[in-house]
């Protein structure tokens, strides 16, 4: 910023500074309404940003339209969901059948005898854990597929050193401390239910050398984790009747009984539970209505911006904006289209869903619900008719122009490229007019100031002349 040595001395008071100011000012002027313009195009970035979040919502609902999964929406009922629940995939055939539960899935546990002195040193050796099943009569035990987990014990440790080498074993068992009056015992338990997922503890004491031998059960050091325990809960399927046919499951979830359907037995039932799977309508009928939502959201936020109020002589944002109105188009050619891949029904019109003043879509539920229950292959071929050309369904189609509209090198790609080039030569024009500014404010300063000290040097050789008049007129 340019400065003036002693403004308004030589000019008689004249406000130098001020007519300065003024005039730097005006010079900015330009600026003024380039910051205007940045402003705008801010403001239009934001519009399309917003524009294509909502064109986004309106690709996902029209995605769900042209989906398999979209149309086949089951829903899964059951007479009493306290005893058992179920669900269904898409696609599942409707069916009922009645489930009553005999047993629930259960883990095996067991308890070791009560061991003294609590916190005491167990004796060293090696612990072997075997995953399989029990056999009842006799009892005996089937090693399963799985490799036996082997863990050693130091003389040293305690049983909770051993409870923990347990738990973070891959054995497939957890363990835990129970203490009571009678000392601390060892709990085991299957981290799966179901049959064939018991265990049986072996102990190999430190100077064995078979971990199965018969002197490993005595009650004397590592042993008595073995010796004297016992299975608190055995390991068991769930076991249920479907139709009166007996099923198991190693869990509470019986997911291949039925197919598409999996049901959980969540209690022992005392009557039959009815299971009863059947067509989605609802399903439909919401995603139909998520996609009018997006597509109308779209709808209003352009229509707002496209318009131009003559009364307040205002126009929208957009107004004028020929990609805006592209755009506009673009989707409702895509809604508008006919199809001849949806038998008797070839635009949305046909089945309830029509375009409003203004351009909203609205849907008549009565001619939609009717065209779902009579003709449920020409709706949905309506919508996600997968032929070439004309045969498109509309979903399909409008799906394929979104996907357009949103891609790398799309609408909303190149229109953010351009506003975005639009800044930085803005920035550029600003840039310019201020250093155009700051040179006008310093030549301008610079001959003030001139001006200014040649104005005071006339005023002093003014004043001297004068001085030397009267002095003359005095010695006359």
């Amino acid at each position: 910023m340019a400065t003036i040595s002693s403004p308004g001395v030589g000019t008689n008071g004249l406000d130098v500074k001020s007519i300065i100011s003024q005039l730097v000012t005006l010079e900015k002027r330009p600026l003024d309404t380039l910051k205007l313009q940045a402003a705008t195009v801010n403001t239009k970035i934001s519009a399309y940003g917003q524009i294509k979040s909502l064109v986004s919502t309106l690709a996902d609902a029209a995605g769900k339209l042209t989906s398999v999964t979209g149309w086949n929406g089951v829903s899964t009922t059951s007479s009493d969901s306290k005893f058992v629940s179920a669900t269904a995939i898409g696609g599942t055939l409707p069916t009922t059948f009645s489930v009553e539960v005999q047993g629930l899935a259960k883990a095996q546990a067991t308890a070791s005898a009560a061991l003294l002195p609590v916190g005491g040193a167990l004796g060293a050796g090696t612990l072997r854990l075997e995953l399989g099943k029990w056999s009842v009569a006799p009892a005996s035990f089937t090693p399963g597929s799985g490799q036996p987990v082997d863990i050693s014990i130091s003389a040293s440790d305690k049983l909770a050193d051993v409870a923990s080498k347990i738990n973070g074993s891959t054995a497939g068992v957890t363990a835990s401390i129970l203490s009571d009056a009678s000392g601390e015992r060892l709990l085991l338990r299957s981290k799966s239910t179901g049959e064939e997922f018991g265990f049986r503890l072996s102990v190999m004491e430190g100077g064995d050398t078979d971990i199965a031998s018969p002197g490993n059960t005595d009650a004397t050091g590592l042993s008595r984790l073995v010796a004297g325990s016992t299975t608190t809960q055995a390991a068991a399927d769930a076991k249920a009747t479907v139709n009166g046919i007996p099923v198991s499951s190693a869990t509470n979830t019986f997911a291949t009984t039925i197919s598409g359907v999996t049901f959980k037995a969540e209690q022992i039932t005392t009557a039959p539970i009815d299971i009863t799977v059947g067509k989605d309508t609802a399903a439909v009928k919401a995603n139909v209505d998520e996609f009018v939502k997006a597509y109308n959201a779209i709808n209003q936020l352009m229509q707002d911006a496209t318009k131009y109020d003559a009364k307040t002589n205002s126009a929208g944002l957009l107004q004028g904006d020929s990609t805006a109105i592209a755009l506009q188009n673009t989707l409702r050619n895509a809604l508008q289209s006919v199809t001849t891949g949806g038998g008797v029904f070839k635009r949305l019109a046909d089945v309830g869903l029509t375009q409003q003043l203004g351009g909203d879509l609205a849907l008549d539920s009565t001619k939609f619900n009717k065209a779902l229950t009579e003709n449920p292959d020409d709706l949905k071929n309506l919508f996600r008719n997968t032929g070439s050309g004309s045969a498109e369904g509309i979903a399909v189609k409008i799906k394929a122009v979104t996907t357009n509209l949103l891609s790398t090198d799309g609408f909303f790609k190149s229109k953010d490229d351009t506003l975005q080039l639009s800044l930085k030569r803005n920035a550029k024009d600003q840039a310019s007019v201020n250093d155009k500014v700051d040179a006008f404010e310093k030549r301008i300063t610079a001959r003030y100031n001139a001006l200014d000290k040649q104005m005071a040097s006339l005023n002093g050789l003014n004043a001297y002349i004068a001085q030397q008049v009267t002095t003359w007129n005095k010695s006359t």
